[in-house]
């Protein structure tokens, strides 16, 4: 599976501003990771994390101990 194959999506929440990411979800049961990139640059680099590391990051993001600075 390359990641031209993979099915992207960015939140729902996501406003028009161009401040956005996509994750494709394909390879988290699978291979434990998850590919992010910048919906911007979709043809730009892929940041691959693990799917417990994401976890943690959309955890910390839903309790408010991540906020933007």
């Amino acid at each position: 599976m390359t990641i031209e194959t993979l099915h992207w999506f960015k939140s729902s929440y996501s406003e028009n501003g161009g401040q956005c990411v996509e994750i494709a979800a394909d390879l988290a049961a699978s291979h434990g990771v998850v590919p992010v990139r910048d919906s911007k640059n979709r043809n730009g680099s892929t940041l691959g994390l693990t799917a417990h590391a994401f976890s943690t990051f959309i955890t910390g993001i839903k309790s408010g101990d991540l906020q933007a600075r």
